[in-house]
């Protein structure tokens, strides 16, 4: 069959939303309006990756080979292939899609450009190996999409709409209220980033802060802002940290994920040793919310999904009911639950905004493939956000003292999201007494 109509025959269905622009010119018109953008196949193989039953992976290898491109609007795009029903197997398909299925089979034998990770799964080195796999690209190319803190997790937008720069800003204020933050207090930042929150903790509030992380690019910005506000930022696991003596706050923000559901209760009992009684932990992580669903349901995940491969090497997202089980065996109180999903789907929205504004800027830093990579998946999770398909929450912890106080929680929740009121009792406060020791603890 003549690939133009294999190609009218598999898209025909009236759930599909998009229109679909073939190699030749022409268009497939959506079978009902709604999204502004297009689908666009460059190659007739591309009609493989489509035949039931699709896979996600090898559709994502086509986006970053160039045979698929998005046009337009790339989170509606995707949002419509993902309430699409998917591609039709009728009949007349039968022949050219069994030849399609074997050339995909065929394919899986050629070197692809997944994640170079080697080793036992979680442990600690080639954890930190799929850390520096997604983390250290380079400074410069997350700039191109990041806010100037270079916060680079879920912000908090009060009303909607805001910058992405004061939302940022907003969700390091709603971490450090949620912790109750105080002058003095220690605070430990588990999986610190470029230290946007170590800086805000110590300039803000007045904390003696620690941030820890395994990244080497992200370690220098970090060392860097945490220096010129009194703060300490060191390379080390989480794992394998021993402080001189525990901390009163602990936060961890959107590093979790890297954890596995092999080693959350080793996790949160790590967390809960360097917390001191009475202290509290604010666990902020996205979440496994689809039931066993995919983003599209048309196409599984056989053989790990696009993001687990190339995007976030080991990553695990757990159902929230298993988080909260494995905080509580390890001796946790929880005192609060929030989802952020909405946000996060605004700020997956917001950063591909910036990606697209910077685009020449973007190819010349990271290549073609790893910048078409980012546009893909930061599309690609505004969805899964919006669905419902994944969420993010905050967990409020609490290690009680022997007589059951958790301290510094106020009553009233509002005073979490009231305008916050910079810290302002004489000089920066300095972190002392770091006193850890990173080899290899277990």
């Amino acid at each position: 069959m003549d690939p133009l109509q294999v190609a009218h025959r598999l898209f025909a269905s009236a759930t599909r939303a998009f229109a679909v622009r073939l190699w030749d010119g022409s268009v497939l018109p959506p079978a009902r309006p709604g999204v502004a953008g297009t689908l666009v196949l460059r190659a007739p193989r591309v009609l493989d990756d489509f035949f039931p039953p699709a896979v996600e992976r090898p559709l994502a290898e086509a986006f970053l080979d160039g045979d698929l491109e998005l046009e337009g609007d790339a989170i509606a795009v995707l949002e419509g292939a993902a309430r699409w029903s998917g591609p039709r197997a009728t009949a007349p398909l039968l022949l050219p899609a069994a030849a399609g299925l074997v050339r995909r089979a065929l394919r899986r034998g050629e070197p692809r450009h997944g994640a170079p990770v080697r080793g036992r799964v979680h442990s600690i080195d080639r954890d930190r190996d799929a850390v520096r796999h997604h983390y250290d690209v380079s400074d410069d190319f997350y700039r191109l999409f990041l806010d100037d803190a270079m916060v680079y997790s879920c912000a908090w937008f009060r009303q909607g709409g805001e910058p992405i720069d004061e939302a940022q800003r907003a969700k390091l204020d709603l971490v450090c209220r949620k912790l109750a933050l105080a002058p003095g207090e220690r605070l430990l930042d588990v999986g610190c980033g470029w230290g946007a929150l170590v800086e805000h903790a110590s300039l803000r509030y007045g904390a003696r802060a620690l941030g820890i992380t395994v990244s080497a690019n992200q370690l220098a910005t970090a060392r860097h802002r945490a220096t010129r506000a009194g703060a300490e930022v060191s390379e080390a696991d989480y794992r394998t940290l021993r402080p001189a003596r525990p901390f009163d706050k602990v936060a961890s923000v959107g590093m979790m994920e890297h954890v596995g559901r092999r080693r959350l209760d080793a996790y949160f009992r790590a967390i809960h040793r360097v917390l001191r009684p009475g202290g509290l932990f604010l666990n902020h992580a996205i979440a496994d919310s689809s039931a066993g669903a995919p983003v599209f349901r048309w196409a599984s995940q056989r053989g790990g999904g696009f993001i687990w491969r190339y995007v976030f090497p080991d990553g695990e997202l757990l159902p929230i009911a298993e988080v909260v089980a494995a905080a509580e065996r390890a001796g946790f109180e929880v005192r609060d639950l929030e989802s952020l999903r909405e946000h996060y789907a605004e700020t997956c929205a917001a950063w591909l905004a910036r990606l697209e504004a910077r685009w020449e800027q973007a190819l010349e830093i990271a290549g073609e493939r790893r910048a078409r990579l980012y546009r893909l998946y930061l599309a690609g999770s505004a969805v899964g956000f919006r669905l419902g398909r994944t969420s993010v929450y905050q967990l409020l912890l609490a290690r009680r003292t022997e007589s059951g106080a958790a301290e510094g929680l106020p009553r009233d929740r509002g005073a979490w999201t009231a305008e916050p009121v910079a810290w302002a009792a004489g000089p920066r406060a300095t972190f002392e007494g770091a006193g850890h020791d990173a080899s290899p603890g277990g």
